[in-house]
């Protein structure tokens, strides 16, 4: 086992891209055999990267929240292809635009007010958790706004009552768009299991795990160990700081199953690991079964479907219940089956039960592409070459 070259790769992220502060942690079957932190943390790049920092994980949440809804259906408490209606009796008639154009551009996204039809489909727990409902990601819709202007700090259940208003832009089932089908994820959590989403993580994975640096509500201790942020700036063509900024706050009540959480690479790597190990914890404790997590190895999108999910670029994979999961055993060193998902500034997970290897990568710059392009299936790779499992 050799990872000197990965080692070479991250510490030339600076200098190539100018990330300015990174962590990577690799373990296999709960020993990790790997970790290595690079650059600063601070923005006058005087205080070295630690271990300690908290960072937002933007989307790398939505594998904390796919693994609870797991648990509730792994108990018989709902199903995969249950309505959600059953839970969220808003969503029980939901509408679909009429212009086919909105399914095809992420740029159009659908007010209140354009014309529409009555869906055919039900929208399903599945097609919440495989981005196939017909939602999008904005947040910033008239349905919310409206909301917003009577309840200034919403629930996460009065959020997503009121997404349910907005029309959908396919046919539930058919097609697949990132959207917030994690944050209606989060409600049907609270509902089925009678806890508010932060306190069932708490209660069911963080607790049980022995975490204690991962929460939906950073304290202001822990936000003043927030790494430095940075943007990459399309006009100057480089990275460049900004403040420390969560981009998702609807206020405090309302918790975004896709976004929500912050922490340190540790304590997320030690969910990502659980996961890796069939769904049992470093400490011994099971937070799914193994024929669970192995229910997160299959792809969900097929078709259409699939076809949208590669317009982001990632044609290795496909989409599966709310992670990426790999259909090529060609293309990359990690085996077909393996999945995880990415964040917004960057943070990334690899999650290989076969061979119980868990990668974690966090960095804290947004809207820098090339991250999910270059640098994650390269960290992905020279892990698996290290290792010499491939």
């Amino acid at each position: 086992m050799d990872h000197s070259l990965l080692t070479q790769y991250l510490d030339s992220l600076e200098a190539e891209y100018g990330v300015r502060g990174l962590e990577v942690i690799v373990s296999k079957d709960h020993d990790i055999i790997y970790r290595h932190m690079a650059g600063h943390s601070d923005y006058d790049l005087k205080k070295p990267v630690t271990g300690d920092e908290f960072y937002y994980f933007y989307s790398c949440t939505k594998v904390v929240t796919m693994t609870a809804m797991m648990q509730l259906i792994e108990q018989g408490k709902a199903h995969l292809y249950d309505p959600i209606c059953r839970y969220l009796p808003e969503w029980e008639y939901v509408t679909v635009v009429n212009d086919g154009r909105f399914a095809e551009d992420p740029a159009l996204l659908p007010k209140l007010s354009e014309p529409s039809h009555f869906a055919k489909n039900q929208i399903r727990i599945i097609d919440c958790m495989a981005m196939m409902a017909g939602l999008t990601y904005d947040i910033r819709n008239d349905a919310i706004q409206n909301l917003l202007k009577e309840h200034p700090e919403p629930t996460t259940r009065q959020v997503i009552a009121a997404l349910a208003k907005v029309p959908l832009i396919y046919e539930p089932g058919t097609r697949f768009r990132y959207s917030l089908g994690h944050d209606v994820v989060a409600a049907l959590i609270e509902v089925i299991s009678g806890e508010r989403y932060s306190d069932y993580l708490q209660n069911h994975i963080f607790a049980p795990l022995g975490i204690t640096n991962l929460t939906c509500h950073p304290t202001e201790e822990q936000k003043k160990r927030m790494a430095a942020m940075y943007t990459f700036d399309s006009k100057q063509e480089k990275i460049v700081p900004i403040p420390v900024t969560y981009g998702f706050d609807l206020g405090p009540n309302y918790e975004s199953g896709g976004a929500a959480l912050a922490g340190t690479p540790e304590a997320y790597h030690a969910v990502i690991d659980a996961l890796a190990c069939g769904g049992e914890g470093k400490n011994g404790v099971r937070i799914l079964k193994e024929d669970t997590v192995l229910l997160m190895t299959h792809s969900v999108t097929t078709g259409d479907a699939l076809d949208d999910f590669h317009k982001l670029g990632r044609l290795e994979y496909g989409y599966g219940l709310g992670v990426r999961v790999k259909i090529s055993p060609y293309m990359g060193c990690s085996p077909a089956g393996e999945f995880g998902w990415d964040g917004a500034a960057g943070g990334y997970s690899v999650i290989d039960p076969f061979n119980h290897i868990a990668i974690v990568y966090f960095q804290h710059v947004m809207n820098f592409g090339e991250v999910y392009r270059a640098v994650h299936p390269r960290v992905r790779d020279l892990v698996y070459e290290g290792l010499k499992t491939y």
